[in-house]
Order: C-alpha cells, then sequence, then structure tokens
C-alpha cells in the first residue's frame, strides 16, 4: 500500500501534532497504561543504534506521524514502544486522535478499508512520506486466537463476569505475551525502516 499522491499532509499539518507528551496530557483514559507500557519498553543498544542510523540518513525517517485513540489496548501498548524509538532515533513524534483527523485515516487504512490504530507514519526530514505501520506485530495477530479464548462464554452485562473480564485483561496485559508484543513491535518498526530508507 502507498500514500496518495496528494497528502493531507502537509508539513504544516505535521507541525500541528501533539508531542507524546503533550497527547499524554490531554486523554482521558489508560493514561497509567500508556506510562506502564512505556516504562515496560526497553530497546536494545543494537536497535538504538540502527533506529540513529536510519533517521540519520539523508532520506531517513526524522519525523513520524501516529494516530491513535486512549481507549485502544493496541494504542496504549504501542504508541508507548513509538515513543521510545522515535527518543532512541531523535524521531520528532507527533500524535493526532484518529476520531479528529479522518481525512488522514483515509490515506492510511488497514487492507484499504478498516480504520486501525495505531498507525504510525515516517517522513524524510524534508517531509518525503517513507512508508507506515498499522496496528500491531504479525505475532500478535497470529496469537490473538488465543487470547480471545480466555473471554469465551463470559458476559459484559453480568458483574461477576465483568470483574472476571477486567481481571483477566489486567493480567494480560502486564504480562510476558503483552510484553514480548511491544519487543515484535520494535523489531518490525526497525525491519520496515530498514527495507524503506534510502
Amino acid at each position: 500500500m502507498t500514500q496518495q499522491k496528494e497528502s493531507v499532509v502537509t508539513q504544516d499539518r505535521f507541525d500541528s501534532g501533539l508531542t507524546y507528551d503533550e497527547y499524554l496530557g490531554r486523554i482521558q483514559r489508560n493514561r497509567q497504561k500508556f506510562e506502564y507500557n512505556y516504562r515496560e519498553t526497553a530497546l536494545s543498544d543494537d536497535d538504538v543504534s540502527a533506529f540513529r542510523e536510519l533517521a540519520s540518513r539523508e532520506g531517513g525517517p526524522a519525523k513520524v506521524l501516529a494516530l491513535g485513540e486512549d481507549w485502544c489496548p493496541d494504542v496504549f501498548r504501542g504508541l508507548p514502544v513509538m515513543a521510545r524509538v522515535a527518543e532512541a532515533a531523535g524521531m520528532e513524534l507527533r500524535v493526532f486522535r484518529r476520531d479528529d483527523n479522518l481525512d488522514i485515516m483515509a490515506e492510511f487504512l488497514n487492507n484499504g478499508q478498516n480504520q486501525s490504530i495505531p498507525t504510525f507514519v515516517f517522513y524524510s526530514s524534508d517531509h518525503r512520506y517513507i512508508a507506515h505501520w498499522i496496528e500491531r506485530p504479525a505475532k500478535a495477530n497470529a496469537e490473538m486466537g488465543e487470547v480471545m479464548k480466555r473471554y469465551e462464554g463470559l458476559d459484559r452485562s453480568k458483574p461477576d463476569d465483568l470483574a472476571k473480564l477486567r481481571q483477566l485483561s489486567d493480567e494480560f496485559q502486564t504480562g510476558p505475551v503483552w510484553a514480548n508484543w511491544r519487543v515484535e513491535t520494535i523489531r518490525e518498526l526497525r525491519e520496515l525502516l530498514q527495507e524503506k530508507s534510502r
């Protein structure tokens, strides 16, 4: 999938986005989960070197736009990872709420139809599109069926089931599978940028 020829993401539009800290200061939900995932994301020295080298290239990823919403688990897991990558590489990160920026989302639909988030769009220092990454790593998609089995038969309208759903969700989001998805996000972003950056 490639970006449309006339993007709505001009340099001025990109500049109007929020920094990661500004975004955190404005979100209504899940701030603790954003902070947890940020704290728990660690890049290896090799990853840091690779991202810095990529960002330093003439046409490398100097900037990244992120689309997200604070209610979305993929966002409060993935966006903090992107914030760590951007910091390590020296990329300028700007965050946009998806639902307030559907024209941007329309350029980067998942499979040409789904408004999946988070979406990360990488640009060179002179604002040329490089690549984009959507939602979650392939490993997460492959493991999603097993994860969802934990919730089968539980009814959100029943207080006991709702409590069990919340407990399972909290355990999952602080467990090894979720942690591995953060690691896979870093790996996929690195591979994508190594492939697309010249």
